[in-house]
């Protein structure tokens, strides 16, 4: 029986697969069972970090506004101020409140000034 080369498909798919891993160091990127695990590996780890990174900048933006706030008002905190947000129906979220306390301190002053019960 005489041997049998493999098609245009199966090229095209390795080729697909090795441009993926072009980037990554040593057999990684040379052998072909290697650089599917490889590729499984960095896609599972991809999609495990994009979730934390939600996380660490939420926490980012949460100790920055908080830190803003009781810099201007001793007995005011950060839950109070969400508190309060959440009771005017006023739809700001974190990010924003976050930058307007790092870019412009008055105007968090004054929004936390407004809504304080």
């Amino acid at each position: 029986m005489t041997r049998t080369r493999r098609g245009y498909i199966a090229h095209r798919r390795r080729t697909k697969i090795r441009l993926f891993a072009s980037s990554f160091g040593g057999t990684h990127s040379r052998l072909t069972r290697t650089i599917i695990q490889q590729k499984i590996r960095a896609l599972v780890s991809a999609h495990r970090d994009k979730d934390k990174q939600k996380r660490t900048f939420r926490r980012l933006w949460v100790t920055r506004i908080n830190a803003v706030i009781r810099e201007n008002i001793v007995s005011f905190s950060y839950n109070r101020l969400i508190n309060n947000l959440y009771k005017r129906k006023l739809l700001l979220n974190r990010k924003i409140l976050a930058q307007i306390a790092i870019l412009n301190r008055n105007c968090l002053y004054m929004i936390s000034n407004d809504i304080q019960t």
